[in-house]
């Protein structure tokens, strides 16, 4: 099994740490991950992206021509990036920024209201843990508990609510994936 993935959106989304939080993840369930991030030249609110392969064996080039998987949370990424998706691959959209209809009909959608999630508990910022959650809940591409072990070692120095938080997004958004498998 080998599965790529885009992530795509503006800086200070969290783009580039759901990238590297799901290779992580990977990594701690003993398969091959790369991590290759791409930054807009503006320092925040410039476009981010980043590719996250994820193999059983291992991976010889982090680069993809097509990936598997592309995340958009906002207008402007599944613009510029809708076309890099493979026939069949898996979109999730970030439904809260993204108003227009989907114009690809040959890959599954996930739309997803992330900021809206994220708000109801209690930060925009927790939004990429939303959509974590949701691509989580419809690949199974990482285990759920690995996943919130690899969350409570990056929040352990955090306050508690932290990581209570991020917790009630992760579940939010996995309870929305699950919904569309």
């Amino acid at each position: 099994m080998k599965k790529s993935f885009v992530f795509s959106g503006s800086g200070g989304q969290g783009i580039m740490s759901a990238g590297m939080m799901l290779a992580h993840a990977a990594i701690d369930m003993e398969k091959h991950a790369t991590f290759l991030p791409e930054y807009g030249p503006e320092q925040r609110g410039g476009s981010a992206k980043c590719t996250v392969i994820i193999s059983d064996d291992e991976i010889i080039s982090p680069l993809t021509k097509k990936c598997d998987n592309l995340v958009a949370m906002n207008e402007q990424a599944y613009n510029k990036f809708q076309d890099s998706i493979k026939e069949g691959g898996i979109l999730v959209v970030n439904s809260s920024r993204i108003t227009k209809p989907i114009e690809r009909e040959d890959v599954k959608v996930i739309s997803v209201p992330v900021d809206d999630i994220a708000l109801e508990v209690g930060n925009i910022k927790v939004a990429n843990i939303v959509i974590i959650g949701a691509l989580i809940g419809a690949t199974d591409i990482v285990s759920k508990d690995i996943f919130v072990a690899s969350l409570e070692e990056k929040f352990k120095t955090k306050k508690p609510e932290i990581l209570e938080m991020n917790m009630k997004a992760l579940e939010k958004g996995i309870a929305f994936g699950e919904q569309v498998k």
